[in-house]
């Protein structure tokens, strides 16, 4: 989850650096190379691309498309850091619908924990001015949508490969992509061509390592880990694009940490 974390948060900064790229384009390069590079992969190995599971499999590819085109949008209405900690909202959805749709037992103790970390991740965004009713509105629904979507890949851990549940996501996503960019398109030039490569290799080793991380891990505590994206985010933003915050946010930095490190330590 860790190394998720970390191609997650280059996928981010990779986004920010071509705003001139609508959204809704780059979703649909990156599920152009998560596709083929999927194929090619699961065809070497022999595995059949559409899996067992499909119910379940076209599920998280619809919420998983959701929850990503929604938080592109974010990326480029307002600062990294900001984006970012909405999309963290997540674990706190994971954890709660895990215990409905996967029958998961979470300890009381945990929820205290998780409120921490929500509160450090409220208390980063409530002193953010720049983020718009929209904007959050967005940053909300990709966070359910996202939580939805980790209920699925734990539910498919004994029936399917990591790599056929990746699948799925640019499956559902591609046909989506292509109609909402039929309506917003600007031609990729120069330097753009290899920032979407990258951001397709960024994105498709993040899914994969975050799928065998909810596919072998307890599910509150590897969505806890994931709180450790707001913390890139703010390291990034400041030092790449020059976003700073007040002293309230760091406090927030330290709350998130806090809940995330008491969270793992729960047997």
């Amino acid at each position: 989850m860790l190394l998720a974390g970390i191609f997650f948060a280059m996928m981010n900064v990779s986004v920010k650096y071509i705003p001139h790229i609508p959204a809704i384009e780059i979703v649909w390069f990156r599920s152009v190379f998560s596709l083929i590079f999927t194929v090619i992969v699961l065809g070497k190995k022999g595995i059949p691309v559409f899996g067992n599971n499909k119910p379940n499999l076209i599920t998280r590819g619809i919420v998983g498309s959701i929850s990503l085109i929604l938080f592109f949008y974010t990326l480029q209405r307002i600062p990294l850091a900001s984006a970012v900690t909405m999309q963290y909202l997540s674990p706190i959805f994971t954890t709660i619908l895990g215990v409905f749709i996967l029958k998961e037992k979470v300890r009381p103790i945990q929820f205290i924990y998780f409120a921490m970390a929500f509160a450090g991740v409220l208390i980063i965004q409530g002193f953010d001015p720049r983020v718009d009713a929209l904007s959050a509105g967005m940053g909300l629904i990709s966070a359910l949508a996202a939580g939805i979507a980790y209920n699925m890949i734990r539910k498919l851990k004994t029936s399917e490969h990591p790599l056929v549940i990746v699948f799925y996501f640019p499956l559902v996503t591609m046909p989506v992509a292509s109609i909402l960019m039929y309506f917003d398109w600007a031609m990729p030039s120069g330097w753009d061509w290899l920032i979407l490569l990258w951001i397709g290799i960024c994105t498709q080793s993040a899914q994969y390592f975050m799928t065998v991380a909810y596919q072998t891990g307890n599910l509150s505590r590897v969505s806890s880990l994931s709180y450790m994206g707001v913390l890139y985010a703010l390291i990034f933003g400041f030092f790449l694009f020059g976003e700073t915050f007040p002293f309230a946010s760091y406090l927030g930095m330290g709350l998130v940490l806090i809940g995330i490190f008491l969270n793992l330590r729960v047997k």
